[in-house]
């Protein structure tokens, strides 16, 4: 679940130096791209232009499927129990 809410970037074009940051990525880090050339997008803190996901984890010993749910998407994460 805390690697589907990190903050993102994405880069939608190969050629070029823009690069689409959410909010939430640190203004230091944004400053450093900026000092390397690329030209920064700043969108809102759980942007959906950064993509979305959903994961399950299998727990084979407790018999158990885990989920988590992006927030930027539709969805949510029930523990399942295998019988």
């Amino acid at each position: 679940q805390q690697a589907l809410e990190a903050p993102r970037f994405v880069k939608l074009t190969f050629p070029g130096t823009d690069v689409i940051v959410e909010s939430r990525v640190p203004e230091g880090v944004r400053q450093a791209l900026e000092r390397r050339g690329h030209d920064i997008d700043v969108q809102s803190d759980f942007s959906n232009m950064v993509g979305g996901g959903q994961a399950v984890m299998h727990d084979a010993r407790a018999k158990v499927n885990y989920g988590g749910s992006d927030p930027r998407k539709d969805g949510a994460a029930i523990p399942e129990p295998i019988l």
